[in-house]
């Protein structure tokens, strides 16, 4: 099998949190990688940001120390500023794959030619998959792809992906045009996975056990990659590493508690504000959530927002 696949073991399916703007920061990622995946990716980094040395990518570059192996994704469309920001990179320690986004449907991402703008052009794409693989130092390279841009072209995007030289890729079962609201093709990931040798992790739309047990059964991938579903239910990745859709409400409270800590440890007192919209996620089905969410919006010292929710979690019921 091609690369170093040593630090990231195939042989079982793999359970990998997505890559999230706003959400899948350093706290929230050492949180999932305590309780159960396998690998953890940075939030999507510019190559241009990177190139240019600014300190607010170079912080989001940060990695716990429990996440190993660790991925950093970058986004960019123009292969001499790829391979300085691979260059940068080089110099980190800690990191074992990079990632090339080829998946972000962002206007933003897709005005500048990066993100899921390079499935319209294959050569360039195999061009700086080529450029990251030669010129990293690091054990992995990898790609995350859409099914195409308009139209599905999901064969010759993971062939081209495979002969650049990718050690695996990750596949979210939509086109560029289907965003997230479209139905994702498990087909056509399962349609990738048989023509391709390299390992292939499905995602999209995996948002319980059940769901990423069906996927795995349905695409044969080599693992999922869970994002949005992992989103106020971090505990997925627990479940899926136990083998057992079952989770103690016990359990629920000190994932969410971590969190909290984590992130005041992360960033201060600001991490108070910012913790604000995962309790909304948390909070969602619990009777007494509005109450709750009302009391947060106006709390902004770290320990008596740690108590009310510490509180609430610890002796609040879902509702059925």
């Amino acid at each position: 099998m091609p690369g170093n696949l040593k630090i990231l073991s195939f042989e079982k399916p793999i359970f990998v949190l997505a890559p999230l703007a706003g959400y899948t920061d350093l706290p929230f990622r050492s949180v999932v990688k305590k309780f159960g995946a396998d690998l953890t990716v940075s939030e999507m980094l510019s190559s241009n940001a990177l190139s240019y040395g600014s300190a607010k990518t170079f912080h989001m570059l940060k990695k716990s120390p429990i996440e190993n192996p660790y991925s950093v994704q970058i986004a960019g469309a123009e292969v001499d500023v790829i391979k300085k920001a691979v260059e940068i990179l080089n110099t980190q320690e800690g990191i074992d794959i990079i990632d090339l986004n080829c998946g972000c449907p962002v206007p933003k991402i897709v005005g500048h030619g990066s993100g899921s703008s390079l499935l319209l052009n294959l050569p360039l794409m195999g061009e700086i998959i080529r450029t990251i693989k030669d010129t990293s130092n690091k054990s992995l390279t990898s790609v995350k792809i859409r099914l195409g841009f308009e139209k599905k072209n999901h064969i010759d995007i993971a062939k081209m992906v495979e002969d650049s030289g990718a050690d695996f890729l990750a596949v979210h079962g939509r086109t560029r045009a289907g965003r997230f609201k479209a139905a994702v093709d498990y087909d056509a990931i399962k349609e990738i996975k048989e023509a391709v040798s390299i390992p292939v992790i499905a995602n999209g739309d995996i948002d319980s056990y059940e769901k990423a047990q069906w996927v795995l059964e349905h695409t044969g991938a080599d693992g999922v990659m869970i994002g949005r579903g992992a989103i106020g239910a971090p505990w997925i990745f627990h479940q899926l590493k136990s083998g057992s859709a079952d989770i103690d409400m016990s359990l629920k409270h000190a994932i969410i508690m971590e969190h909290f800590d984590k992130m005041i440890e992360f960033y201060g007192e600001r991490g108070v504000t910012m913790f604000r919209k995962h309790v909304h996620t948390y909070s969602k089905g619990y009777r007494g959530a509005s109450i709750l969410r009302n009391d947060v919006n106006r709390i902004n010292e770290s320990l008596e927002f740690r108590g009310v929710i510490d509180e609430f979690f610890k002796n609040s019921e879902i509702l059925i």
